[in-house]
């Protein structure tokens, strides 16, 4: 859909609001979302262990992309489950239903983190 630009690009101005938009929403999800601090935290620990255990930088793309899926999908969730709770916090079965989805989508994300760290480092520990 276009903006009220239209299909042009953005210009610097649009980029530094998107930006900043952007900087707001991780500064309240690491506020707000104890779930989204401990990702960070496991990311700070071993991002780096992964550019140092990568073997190339397709390696360390393969150990360190999917901790940043799994943070981006944490923001998704706790977006979906912020704009449900603006709704109430009475049970609802669809919004029981979004708030799980989501949650599964992290969940699964982890899982490839952890497939992904087992394929790349695992046939060096056999």
């Amino acid at each position: 859909m276009a903006d009220e630009t239209g299909h042009l690009p953005r210009g610097p101005g649009r980029i530094l609001k998107a930006t900043r938009w952007s900087l707001q929403g991780l500064a309240a999800a690491w506020l707000h979302e104890s779930s989204f601090r401990l990702e960070v935290y496991l990311f700070v620990v071993l991002a780096p262990l992964a550019l140092w255990l990568g073997a190339d930088g397709i390696e360390r793309a393969l150990l360190v992309a999917p901790m940043l899926l799994v943070m981006a999908a944490e923001l998704l969730n706790s977006a979906v489950e912020a704009v449900i709770e603006r709704y109430g916090a009475e049970h609802h079965e669809l919004a029981g239903r979004a708030k799980d989805m989501g949650s599964a989508a992290v969940f699964v994300l982890m899982l490839n983190v952890l497939l992904c760290w087992g394929l790349v480092l695992g046939p060096r520990l056999l």
